[in-house]
């Protein structure tokens, strides 16, 4: 689904690749121009930026075979752009990254992914590379943002754009180290702005550049045409390994706003209100009998004594907007929410049976983890399975005792279990998988195969069908055409 585009190209598609660059504390440098205002030179910009350019050395040692990207031992040394010297039992990973100075006093910004794991980092300063030791202030893997802070002071600091004006065609300049070439300048442009969707971290919000971005510019930044910082560079899209033209950076906003959470915190903390939610697809639409062309966040699953259920969103809900702003997607839902702080009043909006309905939710701390493990037994008597066959081609059963176990269902999670389906039947092919249980069929609740049974055959002839079922630790939906 939103991943596929990803995994369409080869390993180096997911891999995180970035740049770095930076800029004066003072106002940027205007770029040279005719007295036509034709633009013959970005020098004064890249002078004053260059200062702030720092190299990111980290060391990690790990067991022969071990790897946070299981890959090769040469597709490592690509990656990192250096060498993963060898010994017996054990590999030294060099790596190689970039950051941006971000305080007179020493904090620097780099992506997480060039840091993660690291034993030792050394951050390299000017022409020279004067070496200081880094501390790790704190990391967010969800937008891949790492805060970093040496023994020094009165460095350049970078200047700050709104990353929020960004638009699609404006000019911007990349200077970096790829492939360990220091202060090499690269430009282009913004391709698009608010890129999302391609499963790199979970909170994306990417801006896309065709500024060369190659191995060994982790970390660093996308700057404009005055020399301020517009993105943290975080990804780059290709099937060769190297520069193709497509360029993701984290934008400067969201960048600040974690490492002002890092530097005041250690962590993140984000807005929460306990949903599961999914793209509302034309097909579900349907099903759901919403008229014209809905857009918004579709509630799968609501966890118990959360904001969203203490407010009264339900499953089913469609989250239209927040505090007035519309919400087209998960992604932005995500964003909204995830920007707010805990205890924050929000007035959430929703689609419910084509309704428009608002709820003022006060928003908890996002967990540490959101969805908790769930490893108890449910105590549930046993029982013989009921089996039956629905939506020509799947074979479903009751969730008994042995079926919960082995197949690690929460104790709340009730309905018919897929024992087996036929590839080629409309279900398998709208998503269905075995394992997967059948929670609601047309808003109706389904607690056994007999409950499913009863209710398809109820089932006009060419009526839309809205499922709801539990697949891969979560609820969801998915729309079928056909009675049964």
């Amino acid at each position: 689904m939103q991943r596929g585009i990803v995994r369409s190209c080869t390993l180096f598609a997911v891999a995180v690749f970035c740049i770095y660059t930076a800029v004066s504390p003072a106002i940027a440098q205007q770029p040279q121009q005719t007295r036509a205002g034709i633009v013959t030179s970005f020098a004064p910009v890249v002078e004053k930026v260059a200062p702030s350019v720092v190299t990111v050395f980290t060391t990690q040692t790990v067991s022969r075979g071990q790897s946070a990207f299981s890959l090769s031992d040469d597709m490592l040394r690509q990656f990192f752009g250096g060498r993963s010297p060898q010994t017996q039992g054990k590999q030294t990973l060099q790596g190689l990254g970039s950051g941006v100075i971000v305080s007179p006093d020493g904090y620097i910004l780099t992506a997480n992914h060039v840091v993660s794991g690291a034993d030792e980092i050394m951050i390299g300063l000017g022409n020279d590379l004067r070496r200081f030791k880094a501390k790790k202030i704190g990391t967010d893997s969800g937008t891949d943002v790492a805060l970093l802070k040496i023994d020094d002071n009165n460095l350049p600091a970078v200047t700050f754009a709104d990353s929020d004006k960004a638009r699609a065609g404006d000019i911007v300049l990349a200077i970096g180290n790829p492939f360990g070439l220091r202060q090499t300048v690269t430009m282009g442009i913004i391709s698009a702005v608010g890129r999302g969707g391609m499963g790199i971290v979970d909170y994306e919000n990417f801006i896309q550049t065709d500024a060369a971005i190659n191995m060994g510019n982790s970390g660093g930044a996308l700057v404009d045409a005055e020399g301020r910082l517009l993105g943290i560079n975080s990804a780059i899209f290709t099937r060769s390994g190297g520069n193709q033209g497509i360029g993701f950076a984290i934008p400067a906003n969201l960048a600040r706003e974690v490492m002002q959470s890092l530097r005041d915190k250690g962590r993140v903390v984000r807005g929460y209100i306990g949903t599961s939610v999914q793209t509302l697809t034309p097909e579900i639409a349907d099903a759901m009998k919403l008229k014209g062309q809905p857009t918004g966040a579709l509630v799968g699953e609501v966890e118990p004594n959360a904001p969203a259920a203490k407010a009264g969103i339900k499953t089913g809900d469609v989250i239209t907007a927040v505090n007035g702003k519309k919400v087209n997607d998960p992604r932005e839902l995500r964003l909204m929410i995830g920007s707010m702080a805990p205890g924050t009043k929000a007035r959430i909006e929703v689609n419910r049976e084509g309704q428009t309905r608002e709820f003022d939710v006060q928003l908890a701390e996002m967990p540490a983890t959101a969805a908790g493990e769930n490893t108890e037994k449910s105590t549930e008597e046993a029982e013989q399975p009921e089996k039956a066959t629905v939506f020509g081609g799947v074979a479903v059963t009751s969730i008994t005792e042995d079926i919960r176990t082995a197949l690690n269902l929460p104790k709340e999670v009730q309905g018919a279990v897929i024992a087996d389906i036929d590839t080629d039947s409309p279900a398998a092919k709208a998503g269905l998988r075995e394992g997967d249980v059948i929670q609601e069929v047309n808003k109706q609740p389904v607690r056994s195969a007999r409950d499913l049974l009863a209710i398809t055959k109820k089932l006009k002839p060419n009526e839309k069908i809205l499922i709801r079922v539990y697949s891969q630790g979560r609820s969801g939906y998915v729309a079928l055409d056909g009675g049964q």
